[in-house]
């Protein structure tokens, strides 16, 4: 599932210089090139194109110019329409490539949110070295059943999917085993905001951290916490995943890229390196936590007594 990092032959995508959403638009930009100089070498305008394929004419510009990524079914025409066909598999790799590396949430959660967590478990099964930093929420192999069927929630609010709750929870919780697996190391590196965002009410949150203190003693897992008062080296701009040191994943809100160049692998190692180098461990950083639940017990017992 990986992006393909073969050099360029003309026929597979080129390397790509930039990361993340950049990259993925050079993708698609170098295939919609790649598909002009097939018509051009076919003598054919793009109207005549369009003509032959009962497309409208706009169309062809559109996938030309990037601004339309093609389906399967597309590319096979197009090659077919341009006496090219001995290039159709070339194209189709590249696309598919493009596909896993701007994998559109509506397209993944299309048919429910559990599926999405059995893929993931499939590539947990292959990744031994797992390295996270989250601004905003609690990891999905960290959280508790209850946290994550609030984040569970908001898929299906934005994104109008399936409601298979109760099923993708499970799925989850099934796949936090790997945490206790001696073959399985862990580095995760949160902010303090993220311990503190209002994205659950106060009674799920308090369990919630309850469990990032217990985790903290697993041999496997470590755990950082950046404060408040921390300086950064790095904003904490997003978070992210490297799996071993051959992917990264990005969540955004439209979609999940999936990056494999080498040098967005060492970008992001390093922005990795500079955050875990600023955060706290163990007493440390089970005292930021404590000190999150002793505020927020407070907070939530005034709420009672109001």
């Amino acid at each position: 599932m990986l992006p393909g990092t073969a050099p360029y032959d003309g026929t597979t995508l080129p390397p790509k210089r930039t990361t993340g959403i950049t990259s993925v638009h050079e993708a698609r930009d170098a295939l919609g090139k790649r598909l002009r100089e097939l018509r051009t070498a076919a003598g054919l305008s793009g109207r005549a194109l369009a003509e032959s394929l009962s497309w409208p004419p706009s169309k062809v510009s559109k996938l030309e110019n990037g601004k339309q990524t093609p389906t399967d079914d597309d590319i096979r025409d197009w090659t077919r329409a341009t006496s090219s066909e001995n290039e159709t598999e070339a194209l189709l790799a590249s696309l598919h490539t493009l596909e896993v590396q701007h994998a559109e949430w509506q397209r993944q959660l299309r048919v429910g949110l559990k599926p999405h967590q059995q893929e993931i478990a499939d590539l947990d099964a292959k990744t031994r070295l797992f390295r996270a930093f989250e601004s905003t929420f609690i990891p999905g192999l960290l959280q508790t059943a209850e946290y994550a069927r609030y984040r569970f929630a908001q898929s299906i609010t934005v994104f109008k999917v399936r409601n298979d709750i109760d099923e993708a929870v499970a799925a989850r919780v099934q796949r936090q085993d790997i945490l206790y697996r001696p073959d399985k190391r862990f580095h995760f590196v949160l902010t303090e905001a993220a311990l503190r965002y209002r994205l659950c009410p106060p009674e799920i949150m308090l369990g919630q951290l309850d469990r990032l203190v217990s985790l903290t003693a697993l041999p496997n897992v470590k755990l950082g916490i950046i404060g408040f008062e921390t300086a950064y080296v790095v904003a904490p701009a997003h978070g992210f995943w490297i799996l071993n040191a051959d992917r990264v994943m990005v969540e955004t809100f439209s979609a999940e890229l999936n990056l494999a160049q080498p040098q967005e692998l060492a970008l992001y190692g390093g922005i990795f390196d500079n955050l875990a180098a600023v955060a706290s461990y163990g007493r440390s950083a089970r005292t930021i936590i404590n000190q999150v639940i002793t505020e927020l017990a407070a907070e939530d017992d005034q709420k009672d007594q109001g």
